[in-house]
Order: C-alpha cells, then structure tokens, then sequence
C-alpha cells in the first residue's frame, strides 16, 4: 500500500488562522489596529512576504482593512448587523428593559457558570480590577464613571467564559446593555439599602467566580438580577397607584 505524503500548510495559511482566532477570540478587537508589519512579522516570527499575503487573504474576506497610510484594523463595520435603529427603539422602548434583564438571566448567569470553570489568572486579575474601579467610583461618587466600571465588569466576567458567541454578542449590543445599567443604577441607588444589596450580590457573585464555583456563580448571578427586576417592578407599581391617587383628586 501506498500513502499519500501529509501536505504541510503552507506559512500564510498558519498566519491567516492565527489571526483568524485572534480576531474570534477577542485578542484583536473591531476597529482595532495591527501592528505594524515589521513588527507582527517579528511577533510571529514570520516572513513579511507570508504575513503580506496572509492579511491579503483576511482583507478580500471582509475581516481587515487597509487605511492609506494608517495602517492595517480590523473592520469595525463586523459589529454593524449588532447595533442599528432597532436598539434605538429598544432603549425608547419602557417594556424592553425588563426583556432585557430576562436576557441578561441567560447571557450572564452562563457566562458567570464558565467564568469560575474556565477562567485563568489573567482573567480572575481583570475580574478584580474591573469591580475595584466600581468601588472606586462609588466612593467618589462619580455616577457615570461607575455605570461604565459596572458594564466593563460584567464584559470581564463574559470575557473569562471563553465563549466566544457570548462575547462578541455582549461587545456588539454593549451600549444597549450599558443603557439598562445606567437605567437601572440611576433608579435604584436612590434608595441606599437597594444600593447596598446590589453591591452585596456583586460581591458574592465575584467571589463564587474566583473561587471556581460555577453553580454558585450562577446562582449570584441570577439573585441579583431578580432582586433588581423585582424591586423596579414593585417601584412601577408604587408609582402607578401614586399616579391614580393624584388622578381622583
């Protein structure tokens, strides 16, 4: 019997699914920017020639692209099938915060699951860091500086899932989620013993995560999102019985 000799992949197809994965994965981000080729050729320990044609490849699939005399980023526009008009309906929408949540049940309670089982050092380091500046912000009272902290912390624990659908999913409609924090966060830290169990719940779902207790982390995460959607449906009601009792006057 004859055998077939193993064709060895050629250079630039090896640089074009390493990037392919990089970009996949979150390392290289939309709209961010290449290294120059001299210096990702070094990186990859690679010929330019390999590398040119590898990016060649990425560009005619819509992945990259070249600006004249700017470089070489990755195309911002992949987000756009994420973020159009309809967001802006969804944000104008009073119903649609409360779907919102339910999806926000799904997406981080899952991803809080695989943060404690898949999460590394580098990730449990982010997780950390990103909760610190919302106590940071707190304590200065910079409102706005914490809502953006809160976001960034919630994107760090669907970071450390490592499921690339959930990621790209959260950085796509990240200012749809922002707009529910802000709202959420605006409304609810009126009334300091609501600020304090929200701040509660964070905390023990940071601490399930980094002690590698997925149905624990799970578990917070849900807690706390139910606890913030019962106490804004019990807010509704308090405000709509207020609003018929001005109404008989």
């Amino acid at each position: 019997m004859t055998y077939a000799k193993i064709k060895q992949p050629k250079l630039a197809d090896v640089i074009e699914s390493q990037l392919e994965s990089m970009i996949l994965e979150g390392s290289l981000e939309l709209g961010e920017k290449l290294l120059p080729e001299r210096e990702l050729a070094k990186q990859f320990d690679v010929s330019r020639p390999s590398l040119r044609e590898a990016i060649q490849r990425l560009e005619s699939k819509g992945l990259l692209t070249r600006r004249q005399g700017g470089g070489t980023y990755v195309k911002e526009e992949l987000r756009e099938q994420l973020t159009d008009p309809l967001f802006e309906l969804l944000n104008s929408h009073p119903e649609s915060k409360y779907d919102l949540l339910e999806f926000r049940h799904a997406i981080e309670g899952f991803s809080a699951y695989y943060a404690a089982l898949r999460g590394t050092s580098e990730d449990f380091k982010k997780i950390k860091t990103s909760f610190s500046a919302i106590d940071m912000a707190n304590t200065t009272g910079n409102i706005e500086l914490e809502i953006a902290s809160v976001a960034e912390f919630y994107l760090a624990v669907i970071e450390a899932s490592h499921n690339v659908v959930f990621l790209h999913l959260a950085r796509g409609i990240k200012p749809l989620l922002q707009k529910n924090i802000s709202d959420n966060v605006k409304q609810l830290y009126l009334y300091p013993e609501v600020a304090k169990k929200i701040h509660e719940h964070r905390l023990q779902l940071v601490d399930a995560i980094l002690s590698k207790q997925p149905m624990k982390a799970k578990e917070a995460s849900d807690k706390h999102l139910n606890y913030i959607e019962e106490t804004r449906l019990v807010m509704l009601r308090e405000e709509s019985a207020f609003k018929r009792e001005l109404g008989g006057f």
